[in-house]
């Protein structure tokens, strides 16, 4: 194997033949603008073994400012004008960091660029020459990079060419294994060496760290360290290019062992500030000379080199006690000695101040920086003392959290520490235990040798390797050649250009002919069409303006792909950071690049090798990404975009219970493009395109590609008469004889067959055109009776129906997308789906009242929970209590906000501020509310003040339930396994009713036997007697997560990951039935007490609604209308309200149950479903005595429909 290069690259970044502006104008602008910066040069010209491509976004970030052009060279006495030396640092695909040292100066204008855009002669232009590497020898290239400036432009000249320098260098210099020795190369006779340090050592750090203890203080950088331990969003902004960078890097060294996980820029182009309002934690540096003003910079902290100020977007926990204490002592120390020694008293006279006042008043060096790291690897060290002894012993290095912070509670004896928390939730502290660092079968780290050192009361430094006793020293010879024999010179008056080839001298040609023939043409008065400008982007230019942003949205999202794809199994994929940053870039984005982008990506991880198997919780964030970029795509007409995802839909799967492939293609059944003739027309088009040998049986030929259009068709559960009609179509288009489509009838019901045999019938819905136009889709519920396999097989013969078809119905809607009523689009096969009927024989429009949709502003950042105010929960008083119809939102912004929807126009009543964390759990009677947060904490708030009157803290990790029982008392769950009882009057904790193994997600009390039943992550529904004060039950079957349970009388039910529900006996503790129609975790489940019968939703989008028969639980209704996840149910005795993830709500209703349990007569019908939100919903929350649904969203909004109807519940 080839020994790694130090230089990978060396580049020449700054105006080539293609000139254009900043903002996209082509050709010559002006002095005052600035203009694009493009890849001049490089060298080696075509990517070498073991040697990755070059970032797309290299020269917009080796120059960020732009190109500029000047009326004249570099000036004596102006610093402005003169070279600059500095690094930057990019980030590939996978994360790893790619160095880039750069010079930039002015050059003047190629002469056949400036003649093609008449530019004047004698002009200057900004360039930039860079050398990359993804070792990080800041030192060694920067010394290499000016030294090569300066030969360059040297009076004396250079004795050799100045690319064959260049192609010596980075070919010829190898990068020293760690520990391994010295290189010495030279650039003419200017003698430059390179080592790296021993694995053992600290991580290899070719830079100074004065500049950070230079531009910041000794508390701004605790503060800045802090806000990167803590993983927050840090802003750097300076002056000086290479101060963002050093600053930057320099504080990702002190975070050792610990690696920043997430977007790193230390500098940022010009045009690139819209990055900051990024969802994901992100350290960034920007220009002092660019503007944010504009930015909202919420939750940011901005640190300003130049001055010395941190400005903290939010607040933020400081690191705790003793360690805060001793981090800054050691500090002041190293920084400035003489004042750590002011109030210490000298044993021996003069001694030990001699040498503290030498120690200070001695350069700063490597030692220095060396002793600087040291100092922060200690505090790790500190911090996590003991660590090893709570990492289980298995392959997932799983940290026990809880029971650390609990030791070291005790050890310091103060509360848990909530900065201490953050950090053990953190990326990096993930990554650090996924390395294999903490598992207890790994050797010890430097961190863990420093530990040890303490404990014996060493120095630090010994944990440091001494230096080798012999060095090895590898010298590189002198390029040779015959121009060194005849010592000729060579001087330049600007860079030079390397030679090119005939490809691109060709393609250089062609670009500047072009620009000569458009500066050539006749000018038109401007009078004409002053509003016009005079030159505009062509096709071409703009193709290739689009290809720039789609690689720079790619290179984010191939990162974000490839961490999506190690979620563990303890992680909610919809909540990571990962989901969110993905679908903000699908969803953001009006020309489709993020999402046709992130379909690209998915293509390329097939190519390369990957299995295409996803795990439970991938595959929910996976198929929920390609839903919204398929809509997205629908809403462009971009079928590019469209027939990439259903290709790929078709290969990414996950095994389910029965080990059998789900793919992601079976859940996109719900969105309209599938029901249009237009779109398979056209796919079929693309398919007979991509053949590369059509000399074959042109019969044969359509035949095989309609065989992959059937297998796509069925794949998405296209009904079968849709789907034969549409085949049939295409297929006479092409004169396909009778034998061919007899086959292909054959098999498309074969697959149809297959299909509905395993995973049952597929809800479709039909879609009507509005006189103006515009297409909206209508939704409809549809009826399923569950019918045995035998039963779901076609009751007639496909041969005898082949052609039996309605064809004239199928046309309208097939051909057009249209149809004459409002219908159900139903499959001749199956005979069990009916019409919506009309309640007792009149109009459902005419009974419906005028509806309403109103948006709620105020939070800033995403909806966590919402909480609707009944009459129920205000007990006897609340038929007249004016709190009745409120909503309550808790937000990731840490506030609690009261909306009153009778103040229409004014709705905000009041802002609750007082949790430091998101808020996630939500309460309240008739003179209280209590909220429950990440911060771990409990607040009870008065209702008619909204000031805060008792605080709660017992809990030791996040607040997942609060439920108000009487009065006084209030029943909190967190994931910290307990759940405990409150005494509000007197802010003290009854009871811990129940504890579980892992973390409580839901919670249900029976008000009359004092029941209560927990679940939570392990699977396992908790039953407690609250009163008795014991458990009565453990109620074991689930296999993943339990995310929502309802007591009904003497029945539990439980919905689960698992993708069943499961109903139990409460008296004895036994499963009595197991619900298992859904293909997606179950997220809500309800008990119809009118009629006995459970309603379930669950993430495939479903909602299905059950009833006894004979005794067995049986599905009677499959409710399909939402295409993703659904998150909230609430029924009442008439009234069924949903919220789905597909930014939409929905609301049926139900006539009266007949006497003698008329369940059997009483039928669900859609009453209304407003136009969807713009954004992710989050969370759902329902009124029945108002007739209103309230919706949280994930960019802050609360949307509010008042359905104005009148629904005795």
């Amino acid at each position: 194997m080839a020994q790694a290069r130090v230089l990978e690259y060396f580049v020449v970044c700054g105006l080539g033949p293609d000139v254009k502006t900043m903002d996209g104008k082509s050709g010559f602008q002006g002095f005052d603008q600035t203009y694009m910066p493009s890849l001049v040069d490089q060298f080696p010209p075509t990517i070498s073994s073991g040697v990755t491509a070059l970032p797309p976004q290299l020269p917009l970030c080796a120059l960020p400012a732009g190109v500029e052009f000047y009326s004249s060279g570099p000036i004596s006495g102006d610093e402005s004008s003169q070279p600059r030396s500095y690094p930057i640092i990019l980030t590939d695909g996978e994360g790893a960091k790619i160095y880039v040292s750069c010079v930039a100066f002015r050059d003047p204008v190629d002469e056949d660029v400036a003649q093609a855009y008449r530019i004047p002669s004698n002009t200057y232009v900004d360039k930039c020459i860079c050398i990359v590497s993804h070792a990080p020898c800041f030192q060694v290239c920067r010394e290499t990079l000016e030294e090569l400036h300066r030969v360059c432009f040297s009076s004396s000249g250079c004795s050799k060419l100045l690319w064959d320098i260049v192609g010596h260098v980075v070919l010829s210099v190898p990068l020293p294994s760690p520990g391994g020795g010295t290189v010495l190369f030279s650039i003419e006779n200017h003698l430059l060496s390179i080592e790296v340090p021993s694995k053992a050592d600290l991580p290899h750090a070719d830079l100074s760290f004065q500049p950070l203890i230079q531009c910041l203080d000794v508390d701004n950088v605790i503060r800045l360290f802090t806000a990167v331990f803590l993983e927050r969003h840090v802003l750097l902004r300076a002056s000086k290019y290479s101060l963002l960078t050093l600053v930057a890097e320099a504080i990702c060294h002190l975070l050792y062992p610990i690696k920043w996980q997430h977007v790193f820029i230390p500098v940022l182009f010009y045009g690139g500030v819209e990055y900051l309002d990024a969802p994901t934690p992100y350290m960034m540096g920007l220009h002092s000379s660019v503007e944010i003003i504009d930015q909202k910079l919420d939750g940011v902290a901005v640190v300003d080199l130049d001055r010395n100020i941190i400005t903290l977007g939010e607040e933020m926990p400081s690191i705790p006690e003793p360690e805060l204490g001793q981090l800054r002592a050691d500090l002041v120390e190293l920084l400035h000695p003489n004042l750590a020694d002011m109030d210490r008293v000298q044993e021996n006279a003069g001694v030990l101040r001699e040498s503290r006042s030498l120690r200070g008043n001695k350069p700063w060096s490597t030692s220095h920086d060396t002793e600087l790291r040291l100092i922060f690897l200690k505090f790790f060290a500190t911090i996590l003392s003991g660590y090893r002894d709570f990492v289980e012993n298995t392959a997932a290095n799983v940290f026990n959290k809880d029971a650390f912070l609990r030791k070291r509670s005790r050890i310091t004896g103060v509360p848990r520490d909530i900065a201490v928390d953050q950090f053990l939730s953190s990326q990096g502290f993930l990554e650090f235990l996924e390395k294999g660092y903490g598992s207890p079968n790994a050797g010890p780290n430097l961190m863990d040798k420093l530990q040890q050192a303490m404990s014996r009361g060493q120095n630090p430094s010994v944990v440091l390797p001494g230096p080798a006793a012999e060095r090895n020293i590898v010298t590189i010879s002198d390029y040779s050649s015959q121009e060194i024999a005849s010592r000729s010179k060579y001087r330049h008056d600007r860079f030079p250009s390397r030679a090119r080839t005939p490809e691109q001298q060709e393609e250089r040609k062609r670009i500047l002919e072009a620009a000569t023939a458009i500066m050539d043409r006749p000018t038109r008065p401007s009078s004409s069409n002053p509003g016009l400008p005079q030159t505009g982007l062509s096709p071409l230019e703009r193709a290739a303006e689009r290809e720039r942003m789609v690689l720079d949205i790619k290179v984010k999202l191939q990162g974000l792909w490839q961490r999506l794809l190690v979620l563990g199994s303890t992680e909610d994929p919809l909540a990571s950071s990962e989901y969110g940053t993905i679908l903000a870039l699908i969803e953001s984005d009006a020309e489709g690049i993020g999402g046709s982008g992130f379909i690209e990506c998915i293509g390329e991880h097939i190519n390369s090798g990957w299995t295409c198997v996803l795990t439970e919780e991938q595959f929910i964030a996976v198929k929920e990404l390609i839903k919204t970029t398929v809509s997205r795509a629908i809403s462009r007409n971009d079928m590019v975009t469209i027939r990439a995802a259903l290709e790929f839909s078709a290969v990414v799967y996950r095994k389910d219970v029965g080990s059998v492939a789900d793919y992601i293609q079976r859940h996109l059944g719900v969105l309209p493009i599938w029901d249009e003739l237009r779109f398979w027309d056209g796919y079929f088009d693309c398919l007979m395109d991509s053949v590369a040998d059509k000399s074959g049986n042109f019969a044969t030929l359509v035949s095989e590609q309609l065989v992959m259009v059937s297998q796509h068709m069925a794949g998405v559960g296209l009904p079968d008469a849709e789907a034969w009609f549409i085949l049939e179509s295409i297929a006479k288009k092409h004169n396909l004889g009778s034998k061919q489509l007899i086959k292909l009838r054959g098999l498309l019901a074969y697959m149809q067959q297959v299909r509905i045999g395993y995973w049952g019938f597929t809800p479709v819905r039909s879609q009507t055109t509005n006189p103006g136009g515009a297409n909206q889709s209508q939704f409809h519920a549809t009826d399923e009776t569950p019918q045995p396999v035998e039963a779901a097989g076609a009751t007639r013969s496909w041969v005898q129906s082949m052609f039996s078809r309605d064809k004239a119905a199928i046309a309208g809607r097939s051909h057009h997308g249209t149809s004459d009523s409002n219908v159900l689009v139903a499959n001749d096969n199956i005979q069990n789906i009916q019409q919506p009927k009309v309640v007792d024989g009149s109009s459902a429009a005419l009974r419906r009242g005028p509806s309403s949709v109103r948006t709620l502003r105020g939070h800033k950042a995403a909806v966590t929970v919402l909480h609707a105010v009944t009459k129920a929960e205000c007990g006897e008083h609340g038929v007249d209590h004016d709190d009745t119809g409120h909503f309550i939102s808790g937000s990731a912004d840490c506030t609690v906000k009261v909306w009153d929807p009778s103040q229409r126009g004014s709705e905000l009543r009041a802002t609750l501020k007082g949790h430091t964390r998101s808020i996630r759990a939500i309460a309240s009677d008739r003179v209280r509310i209590v909220t429950g947060s990440d911060d771990q904490r409990v607040l009870v708030w008065d209702k008619a003040t909204g000031k805060q009157t008792v605080e709660l803290k017992a809990h030791n990790d996040k607040i997942s339930c609060v439920r108000m029982l009487w009065e006084p008392c209030v029943l909190t769950a967190s994931h910290d396994g307990t759940v405990k009882m409150w005494d509000v009057r007197t802010d003290t904790c009854v009871a811990t009713v129940g504890r579980s193994a892992s973390a409580i997600l839901c919670l249900d009390y029976d008000y009359e036997t004092r029941i209560l039943a927990a679940a939570g992550m392990d699977g396992v529904c908790n039953i407690w007697d609250t009163q008795a004060t014991k458990q009565r039950h453990k109620l074991l079957g689930h296999s993943k997560w339990i995310r929502c349970l309802r007591m009904a009388g003497d029945t539990v039910i439980t919905g689960s990951d698992d993708w069943t529900v499961r109903v139990w006996s409460l008296a004895t503790g036994v499963c009595d039935s197991v619900l298992t129609c859904h293909s997606g975790a179950i997220n809500s489940v309800e008990y119809s007490a009118a009629d006995k019968g459970i309603v379930t939703g669950s993430a495939d989008g479903m909602v299905r609604m059950w009833e006894r028969d004979e005794g067995m639980l049986r599905c009677t209704k499959n409710v399909g209308i939402h295409s993703a996840s659904i998150l909230s149910l609430r029924i009442g005795e008439r009234w069924l309200a949903i919220g789905a993830a597909d930014n939409s709500m929905s609301l049926f209703q139900r006539s009266e149950l007949k006497a003698g349990g008329g369940n059997r007569a009483a039928g669900w019908q859609l009453f209304r479903t407003p136009q969807r939100m713009a954004t992710v919903v989050r969370c759902v929350a329902s009124d029945p005595e108002k007739g209103r649904i309230c919706s949280g969203a994930r960019n802050g909004l609360v949307r509010l429909w008042d359905a104005a109807i009148a629904v005795q519940c």
